[in-house]
């Protein structure tokens, strides 16, 4: 039987929804069906947002969905030590360089370049600063941001046209099947920062690969990060899992289910009553 192992990647920043249960389920019934490995993986690099209770309470919801998963919990709090490494293996490289903009300096930028953001991409291109200039913007403590330079990965690979993935699932747009990888649509993706640290792609991929992942089972609201993130599995050596995109869930004015957009929450189903049999059947519907 093939090795298949999926992993289910909530982050505790609040209480899990109808959302979070499909995409549990999602990964859950796929590894379950062809007796692959569920592994559950906590998402908490983000110190800033990440509530205490909340790590607790989601393992609370998903037991009561009726899911198992292996012990221990990889927590990527835990994990910084391996994505300083992967950090320093793309800066060795000359692959990443420090952006001192702010967010606000950065889509101004955008907005200034040829033609407007609609030809520029909507996305940061930019370069590192000279030597000079940059230890003494470092000297007077200025904060910065790792970012990935696109021109220089690109220079390091010899272009982009041999990168792709395996779409099981659907993209937005119906994509499915071998995908052309194209990282430039993120433009020079943040790696890590001083608020956060380490950033959402480069701590998905580099855990991927050390938990051996081999699907990734994920919404669609996520099918553009596959792109950068396989640039990044080809500049740092790591095998390339296969994507199965999922629908989202969305209420009924349209929006997708979100911790942010607040509504109903796994556990106020619980209190009401509801069972998880009945949440699975709303959620398939």
């Amino acid at each position: 039987m093939t090795r298949f192992v999926t992993r289910f990647a909530p982050s505790p920043t609040g209480r899990l929804h109808l959302g979070h249960a499909f995409a549990a389920w999602q990964a859950h019934d796929a590894a379950r069906a062809v007796g692959g490995r569920f592994l559950l993986r906590i998402e908490d690099i983000d110190q800033t947002r990440v509530r205490p209770g909340f790590e607790a309470a989601l393992y609370d919801d998903l037991a009561w969905l009726g899911l198992s998963w292996e012990t221990p919990v990889l927590r990527q709090s835990e994990r910084r030590p391996a994505y300083r490494a992967a950090l320093e293996t793309l800066a060795a490289r000359g692959l990443i360089y420090r952006c001192f903009k702010t967010r606000q300096e950065v889509l101004d930028e955008i907005g200034r370049a040829p033609h407007g953001p609609e030809v520029y991409g909507g996305v940061y291109r930019g370069q590192a600063l000279d030597a000079e200039e940059e230890a003494g913007r470092l000297a007077q403590g200025e904060a910065f941001a790792w970012r990935l330079s696109l021109a220089l990965a690109r220079d390091a690979l010899g272009g982009f046209d041999h990168l792709a993935f395996l779409e099981e699932g659907q993209g937005p747009d119906g994509e499915r099947g071998w995908i052309k990888a194209e990282p430039a649509l993120a433009g020079d993706v943040i790696l890590a920062r001083k608020d956060v640290g380490v950033a959402y792609h480069l701590a998905a991929v580099v855990d991927d690969a050390h938990q051996g992942v081999t699907h990734v089972i994920r919404g669609q609201d996520l099918f553009a990060a596959a792109h950068i993130q396989r640039l990044l599995q080809a500049l740092l050596g790591l095998p390339t899992p296969t994507y199965r995109h999922h629908r989202l869930l969305r209420a009924p004015d349209g929006k997708r289910l979100a911790k942010r957009n607040g509504g109903e929450t796994l556990a106020d189903l619980r209190a009401a009553g509801v069972s998880p049999a009945q949440v699975r059947a709303r959620v398939e519907m």
